[in-house]
Parts: structure tokens; sequence; C-alpha cells
């Protein structure tokens, strides 16, 4: 059976610059890190100039 995810707008995103920004909170309830350098990255992912990098905790 298909479960439907439904995003709540100020608490799993918001708009900015009509952009979606994606939280914190929407990251965790995902379970994974995308290595996308996304703003409230809670797994330390950040994108650098040169390419991707993890970074240490």
């Amino acid at each position: 059976m298909y479960k439907e995810n439904k995003l709540t707008e100020g608490e799993d995103f918001y708009f900015e610059n009509g952009l979606i920004v994606l939280t914190e909170k929407y990251h965790l309830k995902r379970g994974s890190c995308c290595q996308s350098g996304c703003r409230h990255c809670p797994y330390g992912f950040k994108k650098t100039n040169e390419g991707k990098e993890k970074s240490k905790p």
C-alpha cells in the first residue's frame, strides 16, 4: 500500500526568494544525506569550491 508523505510548510520547508528550502527536520525524517550541500544538512555535509566533501564531526 502506498503511504503518502505530505510536507508541511514552516516545518519541513519554507520559501526564500521563490525557492524551496528544506529544513533540518525534513532531512532527519528523510533519513539520509543527498550530498547536495543543503543549507540545513544535519549530517555534516558541506560543498566546497573543489567539489563535495563530508565534514568531520
